[in-house]
């Protein structure tokens, strides 16, 4: 990799409960959210910041499956069959509904769902003549509702003959996702609430949310403005602060 070949060391399967666990360095970058933040720094954090991450508050979980499929899906548009990522949702109505079903404890009947087929692209991601896709939906943060046959029928509602399609699956309720990643707090993928006091305070009421009381600390995760979704910048821009601080480097990618 480019950070290896710069002297870097790249180490995975380490869990990290401590600061002391770390060695010394100029920066430190947490793509974490606040809730492990917090158990990893503990009291070396300012009172006033703890308590600040403490109340950062984290949204609706994920109901995730993968599947093997013996062929692509039939989606009755063309233009599904041909694009990698889909919105299933119906109606702008039916998808105002589903989400604010999940908002209120419950799951939908109908529910909106995020559905990739790679493999239509890319025939690594499955054995040859064979297919791979996933696909997920909101519920409630932290529960167990199986969605399973409510992504399937909806999926089979705009796909018909998709079931007959399917060879295996693989499904992850929130609390499964959450022990996979505990940056997923809850099922929450998001990095937390994004409403329109975190979109912008996260996770904390700063000019600076990236910079950690704590001399060339700073968080990177899609905690961080502009949050979830817009993959890469929380990172960029922790990393731009980092360099303006410790470094005494203006960087804009604008500019270069």
């Amino acid at each position: 990799s480019y950070l290896q070949s710069l002297g870097g060391k790249i180490q995975t399967e380490v869990e990290i409960t401590d600061l002391g666990e770390i060695p010394p360095s100029k920066t430190l970058f947490f793509d974490l959210t606040p809730r492990q933040v917090l158990d990893i720094c503990k009291d070396k954090l300012p009172h006033s910041y703890r308590r600040s991450l403490s109340k950062y508050r984290y949204g609706p979980g994920v109901f995730k499956i993968d599947w093997a499929l013996s062929n692509p899906i039939p989606f009755k548009s063309e233009e599904s069959r041909e694009a990698g990522t889909i919105h299933v949702g119906g109606t702008l109505e039916e998808i105002a509904e589903s989400e604010k079903q999940v908002w209120n404890g419950k799951t939908s009947k109908n529910p909106f769902i995020i559905l990739s087929q790679p493999s239509i692209f890319d025939s690594t991601r499955a054995p040859d003549g064979k297919h791979t896709a996933w696909a997920y939906c909101h519920i409630p943060h932290g529960s167990d509702f199986d969605m399973t046959d409510k992504i399937e029928n909806q999926i089979e509602r705009f796909a018909p003959g998709f079931k007959d399609t399917i060879i295996a699956r693989h499904a992850m309720p929130p609390k499964a996702l959450e022990r996979y990643n505990p940056n997923y707090i809850g099922g929450d993928i998001n990095g937390g609430v994004q409403d329109l006091s975190q979109l912008f305070f996260r996770p904390v009421l700063s000019f600076s949310p990236y910079r950690m009381p704590l001399k060339g600390y700073y968080i990177c995760s899609s905690s961080t403005p502009p949050g979830g979704g817009v993959h890469g910048m929380c990172g960029y821009h922790a990393a731009c602060q980092a360099l303006k601080d410790v470094f005494d480097i203006e960087f804009d990618i604008r500019k270069t």
